[in-house]
């Protein structure tokens, strides 16, 4: 493997180039810029490149090689900021062999909800962070968890198995501070209880699951009623019940049950949807909301789909109008047809890298109209969409063309070919680039930006990168940022960027600031 040191600085030293894994000129990413990257877009699943196996083993290595501070700051930062929940429990997890005097910290900002600390305990017992028992210090930290959960949370954490909740807390042995504590223990994992004792919203479903006649339906989740027979009323409870990204995973499963037939509840659903205090808390990926799009019966009320959009647009609305002459560059060569969370048998998501390439260059153009987008594969196609037409409509447009071999110069080439002046460049890609001409030592890439900064000497690059990976056609300095993940902060980052407010190392500066 070349150098794994990065030199960034404004001197113009060069960084050691490499071969990226489809056998292209690359620069190697630093030891924590590799960490970051794989963090905040490692799904532990087979993508086109790169096996799951692959990325834990690099991902693994690439913890142990920085300081256990910025680990711990990563796990916090690719979980509050990148919406992420395998990699930052994992990150966690590694925690507890390498520095446990970091382990609390990185704990309590990770380990925020109860799919977190099964993931957690999950990937403890697994073996690959250095153990197969959670230890005492990780142990105390579940059995804090669990004591310090409310009612409503430790519920919600009893969906899902490998492990179950009932599985955490025979493993644990959490110590109840109340009666009322113990006898919710023992109702989780199946012992005899006294009734009396459990939570009103505990009650409320054992007896509604005795009969649902004339019952009303307990606050619980939905999952746990589904086996009942229920009416569409009932439907309707558990649409108005459910949190944010609930109900946009079950549009048509409402639609189906006739909850949408009730025009009071079909308002509410949709103000719900498209309310922006309760996007922000939901942390959605702009590119789960072009899912529902893409996935929403055609019988949905408009309301409903209308409320999609309008959520779309707030979940976007981190976007800032740069000064000066934006490039856009998608990358939607045949590589970008992978998944964007990766092959996983039987639940591979439909929405593949190159629709999140597409969704960031119409979301650019959203605020930038004058930006101009720069599709490319080993060419540039020249298509300009529409900044009046919505971020789906000309996302779809853009996703829909391509599929030959990644070429990353190429549109920094058809700028230099035309003289054309630019402030801002964004190439959104895997970075996989071959079939670029090669320039002798260094990248195709970088040499057609070093050209096209001697005309636009104020130029900056971002090269976002949504898969994971450890290295770059662009290496790092002051005016080239390399960051990854596909959630709106990336959004920010790019604005800061752009305004000078990006401390040194740019993204790993912003990482650094995470506070523990």
């Amino acid at each position: 493997m070349a150098n794994k040191t990065l030199f960034a600085s404004a001197g113009g030293q060069r960084a050691a180039v490499t071969r990226n894994h489809a056998g292209g000129a690359a620069y190697q990413l630093s030891a924590r810029q590799t960490l970051a990257q794989l963090a905040i877009t490692g799904c532990l699943n087979q993508t086109h490149y790169m096996s799951a196996t692959l990325q834990l083993d690099e991902l693994i290595a690439a913890a142990h090689q920085v300081e256990p501070e910025f680990l711990a700051k990563t796990a916090i930062y690719c979980r509050k900021h990148g919406y992420m929940k395998d990699t930052p429990a994992l990150l966690t997890a590694l925690l507890a062999t390498i520095s446990p005097d970091h382990l609390g910290r990185a704990f309590a900002g990770t380990i925020d909800n109860g799919k977190m600390l099964r993931n957690f305990v999950q990937i403890m017992r697994s073996g690959v962070a250095g153990r197969r028992s959670l230890g005492t210090r990780p142990k105390r930290l579940v059995q804090d968890w669990l004591n310090d959960a409310s009612d409503m949370h430790l519920l919600r954490a009893c969906i899902g198995q490998d492990p179950s909740l009932a599985d955490v807390i025979k493993m644990v042995h959490p110590r109840p501070a109340s009666k009322q504590r113990e006898a919710f223990y023992a109702w989780l994992i199946g012992k005899p209880c006294d009734v009396d004792l459990l939570p009103d919203m505990v009650r409320a479903f054992i007896a509604f699951k005795q009969g649902t006649k004339g019952r009303p339906i307990p606050d619980v989740p939905f999952q746990m009623l589904t086996s009942a027979k229920l009416t569409r009323k009932h439907w309707a409870k558990i649409a108005e019940n459910g949190g944010w990204h609930m109900l946009r995973m079950n549009l048509n499963t409402f639609q189906r049950h006739g909850v949408f037939e009730i025009s009071a509840c079909t308002k509410r659903l949709a103000k719900r949807l498209s309310d922006r205090g309760k996007i922000a808390r939901a942390r959605v990926f702009p590119y789960q909301l072009m899912a529902a799009w893409k996935h929403a019966d055609p019988k949905l009320p408009l309301v409903i789909r209308e409320a999609l959009q309008d959520a779309m647009e707030l979940a976007i609305e981190n976007v800032s109008a740069v000064k000066g002459r934006v490039v856009v560059c998608p990358d939607v060569s045949g590589s970008m047809s992978s998944p964007v969370t990766g092959h996983r048998h039987g639940s591979s998501s439909v929405i593949r890298c190159v629709d999140v390439a597409a969704l960031f260059a119409a979301a650019i153009l959203r605020k930038n109209p004058d930006a101009r987008i720069m599709p490319f594969d080993f060419v540039v196609h020249d298509i300009q969409p529409n900044p009046r037409d919505t971020v789906l409509t000309n996302a779809q447009l853009l996703a829909a063309i391509g599929g030959g071999g990644t070429a990353c110069s190429a549109p920094i080439a058809r700028l230099n070919a035309e003289q054309a002046a630019a402030d801002l460049v964004i190439l959104v890609s895997d970075n996989e680039s071959w079939a670029d001409r090669s320039h002798g030592r260094g990248t195709p890439f970088m040499a057609e930006w070093q050209d096209l900064k001697r005309r636009c000497p104020d130029a900056r690059l971002v090269c976002l990168d949504i898969t994971p990976n450890a290295t770059t056609p662009a290496y790092e300095r002051n005016d080239v940022l390399n960051i990854g993940g596909f959630s709106d902060q990336v959004f920010e980052l790019i604005a800061a960027f752009t305004e000078d407010r990006l401390g040194p190392d740019h993204w790993v500066g912003e990482i650094e600031r995470i506070e523990l």
